[in-house]
This record gives C-alpha cells, structure tokens and sequence, in this order.
C-alpha cells in the first residue's frame, strides 16, 4: 500500500513539473526600437562650496541634574525619503523642559529645522529631511529650552544616511 502511495505521488510530481514547463510563451515579447532623442548642451551650473570648517560639530552642553533629557538621533536609512529623526528617550526632565529644536546641516548647505514643543512623552520624536548621498553625512544639532529660556545645545555630530 505504501508502494501505491509513493508512486501516485511521483506520478503527481511529475504531471505538475510538465504542466509547468508547457505554461511558458512561446516567443518572448519584442522589445521596442529605440528612439533618438535631442539633447541640447547647458552651460554647468556653479558648484556651490561650503566652508567645512564651519559645519564641524562643536562642543555640547550639560543640562543639569534636575532637567537631564536623553535623546536618540539617527538616520531613517530610507534612500526614497531620507530623514534625521529625532526621539525623546527619557529622563528628568521631561516635564521642565520647554522645547527640543532640531536643526539638521546638509553637505550641500541646506539648513532643516524641527521642533518637539513642550508637553512631550517618552517615544515623541520629530523628523527632519536630509540626504543620502554616498560618503556624505548630515550634521544634527539638538537644543534644549531651559524653564528659564536658555537654549542649551545637547547634541551635535555627524550623523551618516546608512551605518554598515
């Protein structure tokens, strides 16, 4: 009886990889002709410099010990939107602190900013457009708003579109 069972199943096996096989077109589509296509010359547009030296990430500040917040930054990794996002992981100051402004620098230039107003929760977070250009980095710098209204920067780096 196992016998009858084994072959019937190579027998459907077989039946199945036949009808595969026999599905397929038999003449593959034509592909379309190409086309020529006019292209007028353009004068190169003027490449725009930055000074470098100006965009290194300079030194943080230390909330004190009451107003401690921790935030995370780092990159969406998705090459359609690229995006800094910024998220509020914590601490004691989650109900002294004013606001979190988020302004994100582009190797070409571009300034982004984005704000986290008070009233924020553990898990809030803000995202900030920024570019995903190969060997280029975008640099992230957080401020915190003191209950007083000083503006204190609590994190500036570079922050890379993808980490391997």
């Amino acid at each position: 009886m196992n016998t009858r069972w084994v072959f019937s199943l190579f027998l459907v096996l077989v039946l199945l990889l036949l009808a595969a096989g026999c599905t397929q077109s038999a003449t593959p589509p034509a592909t379309p002709a190409p086309t020529a296509v006019e292209t007028m010359a353009t004068a190169a547009p003027n490449p725009v410099t930055t000074n470098l030296a100006l965009s290194k990430p300079g030194p943080t500040q230390t909330l004190p010990s009451m107003w401690t917040l921790d935030v995370e930054v780092a990159s969406n990794g998705f090459s359609p939107d690229p995006k800094i996002v910024t998220t509020i992981r914590g601490g004691r100051g989650l109900g002294f602190i004013q606001q979190i402004d988020v302004k994100v620098t582009r190797p070409d230039g571009q300034v982004e900013t984005g704000v986290i107003p008070k009233g924020f929760k553990i898990g809030d977070s803000v995202s900030v457009t920024s570019t995903n250009a190969p060997g280029r980095v975008n640099r992230a710098e957080v401020w915190a708003t003191t209950p007083q209204g000083d503006k204190v920067k609590i994190f500036d780096d570079y922050v890379p579109f993808r980490q391997f």
